[in-house]
């Protein structure tokens, strides 16, 4: 996936849009600017806003107030079939008594190209999605992952500048959804179209898009490029919701520059970075679970003491196996769960670690975040 660098011009601008249904605020008040080229994820749970926002773009809603702006022009008064883009649907859409080619001509033909221009534009888009040989196949006689892509064909035979797509992948089974993302992208990046997605897969937005808006109750909590989302949440709800994550409320006992202090039941967490905070204000630590370690004895700091911080004592409840890594379920002394993940390097370990086994828990001062919201 390429990085789109965002101090570009903006390519497409949502300007203080907002979206009123009898006084319910779908989308209230949010403002984008997307850079040409970029694969942009809109990324929340049902009922955030990210559908309705889509739809506007598109022309399928209007805005109650704010304005859509593409590359310069105003979309405000522009019916769906104006707009120089094009959406595919989550249910792919085809046209089940026409062959793929004929699929892919079908809106071609209606804006009246000639014949020749057709055909070649139809055949250009079966190489692009690797399907020649289906040309002449229904929709029915195809995988789902081959529908996907002709449905991807004929949204880009129209040439448009900005492509829509809501849920791209949400019909296919996990496994056929993971191999199609990388293909996908591919495609959409050899084509070098904006693209705007809609989903509520965090894996497929941050597989995906180049940045995700995470939507919640039609505002934008945080945007960003995926990693920045992982590792650096703003909030809460955003720490939560990308990836799994273990939230421990406690107090700001010392916040200097380049590190501040927080005690929390089960342990005093030492972490490297400030926060412009206030003394013993409420805070959250977010740490991943793939970044702590277990070991049977307390870690030693610095001067070879038992470390004052980023450690915990506790008892493994629960393990599960997931092959390429394990996940264990440590209760520390406050009754609170930590859930910690290992990932499995050896097909044996010397030192297996296993239900009821007392153990460590630690993580280096880089490894957490605090939260102020």
């Amino acid at each position: 996936m390429n990085v789109v660098s965002t101090e570009k011009p903006a390519f497409l601008q949502i300007q203080d849009v907002v979206k009123d249904f009898d006084g319910f605020k779908a989308v209230n008040h949010v403002s984008l600017d997307i850079a040409k080229g970029e694969i942009f994820a809109l990324l929340g749970s049902s009922g955030c806003g990210k559908s309705t926002l889509l739809r506007m773009l598109a022309g399928f809603e209007l805005p109650t107030s704010g304005r859509i702006v593409l590359e310069g022009e105003d979309l405000s008064g522009l019916p769906p079939y104006r707009r120089p883009m094009n959406m595919m649907f989550q249910s792919y859409a085809l046209f089940p008594h026409l062959t793929v080619w004929e699929n892919i001509a079908f809106g071609l033909k209606r804006e009246g190209l000639p014949a020749a221009q057709v055909s070649e534009r139809v055949e250009s888009m079966l190489k692009l999605v690797q399907l020649s040989q289906f040309a002449k196949r229904k929709p029915h006689q195809l995988s789902g992952g081959q529908q996907q892509r002709v449905a991807l064909a004929r949204s880009l035979a129209k040439q448009p500048r900005l492509l829509l797509l809501d849920e791209p992948l949400g019909a296919l089974d996990k496994k056929l959804r993971e191999q199609t993302q990388i293909e996908l992208v591919n495609i959409i990046e050899s084509v070098g179209v904006t693209c705007v997605m809609v989903t509520h897969d965090q894996e497929e937005a941050m597989t995906m898009a180049c940045r995700i808006a995470i939507m919640s109750e039609g505002r934008f909590l945080q945007v960003g490029a995926p990693g920045d989302l992982y590792e650096t949440p703003a909030t809460r709800f955003v720490a939560d919701f990308i990836g799994n994550v273990n939230l421990m409320d406690g107090t700001l006992d010392e916040d200097e520059a380049d590190h501040c202090v927080v005690g929390s039941a089960d342990c005093r967490h030492y972490v490297g970075h400030g926060i412009t905070g206030t003394q013993n204000m409420a805070v959250t630590v977010a740490l991943r679970p793939e970044k702590i370690h277990l070991s049977r004895n307390r870690p030693l700091g610095y001067d070879g003491q038992p470390d004052p911080y980023n450690t915990a004592q506790g008892t493994i409840k629960e393990m599960s196996y997931f092959g390429s890594y394990t996940v264990f379920h440590v209760q520390l002394g406050s009754g609170a769960m930590l859930k910690v993940s290992m990932t499995n390097t050896q097909r044996h370990r010397d030192d297996e670690f296993t239900w009821g086994d007392t153990v460590w828990a630690h993580w280096s001062r880089s490894a957490h975040v605090v939260l102020t919201q």
